[in-house]
Protein backbone atom coordinates (compact mmCIF):
# COMPACT_ATOMS: atom_id res chain seq x y z
CA UNK A 1 0.00 0.00 0.00
CA UNK A 2 1.22 3.22 -0.85
CA UNK A 3 1.57 6.40 1.36
CA UNK A 4 0.90 9.81 0.23
CA UNK A 5 3.63 12.26 1.35
CA UNK A 6 3.29 14.96 3.76
CA UNK A 7 4.74 18.19 4.46
CA UNK A 8 8.09 17.50 6.04
CA UNK A 9 8.74 14.98 4.01
CA UNK A 10 11.86 14.60 1.25
CA UNK A 11 10.17 14.76 -2.49
CA UNK A 12 10.86 11.78 -4.19
CA UNK A 13 13.39 12.09 -6.87
CA UNK A 14 11.72 11.20 -10.18
CA UNK A 15 12.17 11.50 -13.99
CA UNK A 16 9.76 11.33 -17.31
CA UNK A 17 9.47 13.05 -20.14
CA UNK A 18 7.06 16.36 -20.64
CA UNK A 19 4.71 17.56 -23.24
CA UNK A 20 7.90 18.53 -25.65
CA UNK A 21 9.24 15.03 -25.32
CA UNK A 22 12.20 16.13 -23.00
CA UNK A 23 13.34 14.06 -19.75
CA UNK A 24 12.91 16.20 -16.36
CA UNK A 25 13.56 15.44 -13.08
CA UNK A 26 13.33 16.48 -9.66
CA UNK A 27 17.44 17.75 -9.56
CA UNK A 28 15.96 19.77 -12.54
CA UNK A 29 14.81 22.14 -10.16
CA UNK A 30 16.95 22.40 -6.81
CA UNK A 31 17.65 26.01 -5.53
CA UNK A 32 13.85 26.61 -6.87
CA UNK A 33 10.06 25.84 -5.40
CA UNK A 34 8.09 23.67 -7.48
CA UNK A 35 4.41 22.86 -7.93
CA UNK A 36 4.23 19.41 -8.82
CA UNK A 37 0.14 19.23 -9.19
CA UNK A 38 -1.26 15.49 -10.15
CA UNK A 39 -4.82 15.17 -11.88
CA UNK A 40 -6.85 12.49 -13.00
CA UNK A 41 -6.89 13.15 -17.14
CA UNK A 42 -6.07 15.59 -19.74
CA UNK A 43 -9.01 17.59 -20.94
CA UNK A 44 -11.97 16.37 -18.75
CA UNK A 45 -13.91 19.44 -16.88
CA UNK A 46 -11.92 19.76 -13.92
CA UNK A 47 -8.58 18.95 -15.19
CA UNK A 48 -9.41 21.71 -17.58
CA UNK A 49 -10.38 24.06 -14.92
CA UNK A 50 -7.49 23.16 -12.69
CA UNK A 51 -4.80 23.65 -15.55
CA UNK A 52 -6.51 26.65 -16.87
CA UNK A 53 -6.41 28.45 -13.39
CA UNK A 54 -2.33 27.77 -12.75
CA UNK A 55 -2.21 28.78 -16.51
CA UNK A 56 -3.59 31.91 -15.95
CA UNK A 57 -1.80 32.71 -12.81
CA UNK A 58 1.78 31.51 -13.73
CA UNK A 59 3.23 34.76 -14.08
CA UNK A 60 2.34 35.80 -10.56
CA UNK A 61 3.41 31.82 -9.27
CA UNK A 62 7.19 32.48 -11.02
CA UNK A 63 7.15 35.83 -9.30
CA UNK A 64 7.08 34.03 -6.06
CA UNK A 65 10.00 31.84 -7.31
CA UNK A 66 8.07 28.93 -8.38
CA UNK A 67 7.93 26.59 -11.15
CA UNK A 68 4.81 24.15 -12.32
CA UNK A 69 4.51 20.79 -13.32
CA UNK A 70 1.69 19.01 -14.06
CA UNK A 71 1.78 14.80 -13.51
CA UNK A 72 -0.81 12.29 -15.15
CA UNK A 73 -0.63 9.26 -16.37
CA UNK A 74 -1.54 9.94 -19.88
CA UNK A 75 0.88 9.20 -22.91
CA UNK A 76 3.30 13.37 -24.18
CA UNK A 77 0.93 12.98 -27.51
CA UNK A 78 -2.26 13.34 -25.02
CA UNK A 79 -0.42 16.05 -22.81
CA UNK A 80 0.56 17.58 -26.01
CA UNK A 81 -3.00 17.44 -27.34
CA UNK A 82 -4.22 19.03 -24.39
CA UNK A 83 -1.39 22.09 -23.65
CA UNK A 84 -1.92 23.03 -27.19
CA UNK A 85 -5.63 22.97 -27.10
CA UNK A 86 -5.49 24.95 -23.97
CA UNK A 87 -2.37 26.93 -24.30
CA UNK A 88 -1.00 25.93 -21.15
CA UNK A 89 2.66 27.63 -20.43
CA UNK A 90 3.93 24.69 -18.34
CA UNK A 91 5.28 21.35 -18.90
CA UNK A 92 3.08 18.06 -18.09
CA UNK A 93 4.84 14.88 -17.49
CA UNK A 94 3.46 11.83 -18.82
CA UNK A 95 3.28 8.96 -15.60
CA UNK A 96 2.88 6.33 -18.46
CA UNK A 97 3.52 3.30 -15.85
CA UNK A 98 2.33 5.72 -12.46
CA UNK A 99 6.32 5.39 -11.04
CA UNK A 100 5.47 9.38 -10.27
CA UNK A 101 2.16 9.17 -8.53
CA UNK A 102 3.19 5.79 -6.60
CA UNK A 103 5.98 7.60 -5.29
CA UNK A 104 4.39 10.49 -3.98
CA UNK A 105 1.18 8.45 -2.99
CA UNK A 106 -1.28 9.65 -4.86
CA UNK A 107 -1.95 6.31 -6.86
CA UNK A 108 -3.18 3.34 -5.27
CA UNK A 109 -3.82 3.05 -1.43
CA UNK A 110 -6.43 1.26 0.69
CA UNK A 111 -10.09 0.94 -0.23
CA UNK A 112 -12.25 0.00 -3.15
CA UNK A 113 -12.25 3.29 -4.93
CA UNK A 114 -8.20 3.35 -4.52
CA UNK A 115 -7.85 0.45 -6.18
CA UNK A 116 -10.50 0.78 -8.90
CA UNK A 117 -8.39 4.21 -9.69
CA UNK A 118 -5.66 2.72 -10.04
CA UNK A 119 -6.03 -0.13 -12.01
CA UNK A 120 -7.72 2.58 -14.57
CA UNK A 121 -4.36 4.20 -14.24
CA UNK A 122 -6.10 7.54 -12.78
CA UNK A 123 -4.10 9.82 -9.97
CA UNK A 124 -5.83 11.46 -6.99
CA UNK A 125 -5.72 15.35 -7.54
CA UNK A 126 -3.50 16.24 -4.68
CA UNK A 127 -0.76 19.20 -5.34
CA UNK A 128 2.41 19.21 -3.24
CA UNK A 129 4.48 22.37 -3.39
CA UNK A 130 8.23 21.35 -2.91
CA UNK A 131 10.86 24.07 -1.20
CA UNK A 132 14.34 24.74 -2.78
CA UNK A 133 15.99 21.83 -0.59
CA UNK A 134 13.19 19.00 -1.91
CA UNK A 135 11.57 19.09 1.30
CA UNK A 136 7.68 19.09 0.91
CA UNK A 137 6.53 22.57 2.25
CA UNK A 138 2.69 22.26 1.51
CA UNK A 139 0.13 19.57 0.65
CA UNK A 140 -3.21 20.31 -1.01
CA UNK A 141 -5.46 17.27 -0.95
CA UNK A 142 -8.89 18.65 -2.35
CA UNK A 143 -8.02 21.71 -4.51
CA UNK A 144 -10.31 24.23 -5.54
CA UNK A 145 -9.99 23.59 -9.42
CA UNK A 146 -11.59 26.51 -10.84
CA UNK A 147 -9.61 28.74 -8.09
CA UNK A 148 -6.54 26.44 -7.44
CA UNK A 149 -3.63 29.22 -8.58
CA UNK A 150 -5.10 31.40 -6.24
CA UNK A 151 -4.63 28.87 -3.34
CA UNK A 152 -1.47 28.05 -4.23
CA UNK A 153 -0.13 31.57 -3.99
CA UNK A 154 -1.46 31.97 -0.73
CA UNK A 155 1.34 28.93 0.32
CA UNK A 156 3.99 30.63 -1.56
Amino acid sequence: MTTKLKAGDAAPNFSGKTTDGSTISLKDYKGKKLVVYFYPMDDTPGCTKQACSLRDFNKDIASKGAEILGVSTQDEASHRKFAEKYRLNFPLLADTDQSVGKAFGVIGGGGLLAAAKSFAGLADRVTFVIDEKGKIAHVLDKPDVEHHAEEVLKLL
